[in-house]
């Protein structure tokens, strides 16, 4: 069985599809509405499926971004992520170390990174 059925029928729908459309140009109608027909159905089926791409919950919850320096910019750069769900976690990335610092509740109002001791934020910069 094929591991991804859902983009396999919405494929297999636009194909059909457009050789239907083909099949109209060249004036051979009978096989050009049997097949567009065809791909219309397999279109709607498909759309119809459950996708399984995508990650698994603990994937998500474990999800951090790269490690690496950020291009300067003339000023410290930074990058915070906070999650969505429970717990709720801010990860923040400095730009002059490139170190990963995860902290627990939301985006803190100031932060000096603990690898380099550079203040990448402060309340009143906002």
């Amino acid at each position: 069985m094929s591991r991804y059925p859902r983009e396999n029928f919405i494929l297999s729908g636009f194909i059909c599809i457009a050789f239907g459309a083909f099949f109209t140009v060249v004036e051979v109608y009978t096989l050009a509405s049997t097949v567009g027909v065809l791909g219309i159905i397999l279109f709607i089926f498909g759309m119809s499926l459950r996708s399984k791409l995508g990650m698994s919950e603990s994937a998500i919850r474990e999800w951090r971004p790269d490690e690496g320096q950020l291009p300067d910019a003339g000023r410290v750069m930074y990058r915070v992520d906070v999650t969505m769900d429970e717990p709720i976690e801010s990860t923040i990335v400095c730009g002059p170390c490139g170190k990963i610092t995860v902290q627990p509740g939301p985006r803190p109002d100031s932060f000096i990174c603990p690898s380099c001791q550079v203040q990448l934020w402060a309340a009143e910069e906002e």
